[in-house]
């Protein structure tokens, strides 16, 4: 069989035979380029599992387009990282513009106060959940438009600019108001904590 030793077959050929779905090469095709996808992938995505899911996804489009391939414009490897690029960028968009839920909200929080981890001992971590909630309630406690740059920056990563051509606005109102997002939720976080301490 023409793929009976897939491994030692150049890329070009084992593009076809994934194409006409050969199940030896099909495997040898995923497994010589998994690792470069998925590579790519987690550096869009920041996400493992999401980048397992961008992977997948990937090898698939692969197999849809393997017909159309033409080694004279690119090599498999850059062709195979376009559409990987693609996939994962299209999943990052499309989790941005999902609004942000209480879950959603819970995770930013999360992701906040993720610093000053020295102790993971059950007082700690009772401290952390407790200020997550309280951290939560002042985030919801945000305008709408503060609320939405600070997850669409911390949450999904979004630069200003970003964020500025999500929510249709300005780079510079865009920075404005991630920083005073982030500076009110700061403080807010600051003035319950001072507040909680008892007097000396």
């Amino acid at each position: 069989m023409l793929f009976s030793r897939a491994n030692q077959v150049d890329d070009v050929t084992l593009v076809a035979g994934f194409g006409l779905g050969d199940e030896q090469a099909s495997v040898a095709f995923v497994r010589r380029f998994q690792d470069a996808v998925y590579g790519l992938a987690l550096s869009v995505t920041q996400e493992p599992g999401l980048a397992e899911d961008v992977s997948q996804e990937v090898f698939v489009r692969a197999w849809r387009a393997a017909g159309s391939y033409d080694p004279r414009r690119a090599s498999v490897l850059t062709w195979l990282l376009t559409i990987t690029r693609n996939a994962a960028i299209d999943v990052v968009r499309a989790r941005r513009a999902t609004p942000a839920t209480a879950e959603t909200l819970q995770r930013l929080v999360n992701v906040t106060l993720r610093r000053d981890a020295g102790s993971d001992g059950p007082e700690h971590q009772a401290l952390t959940a407790l200020e997550s909630e309280r951290a939560l309630r002042r985030l919801r406690g945000l305008p709408a438009e503060q609320a939405r740059a600070v997850a669409l920056a911390v949450l999904g990563g979004c630069t200003a600019a970003e964020v500025a051509r999500h929510e249709n606005i300005p780079l510079g109102t865009a920075k404005t108001r991630i920083r005073t997002g982030l500076r009110r939720l700061r403080n807010s976080l600051k003035e319950e904590r001072r507040d909680a301490t008892p007097p000396r």
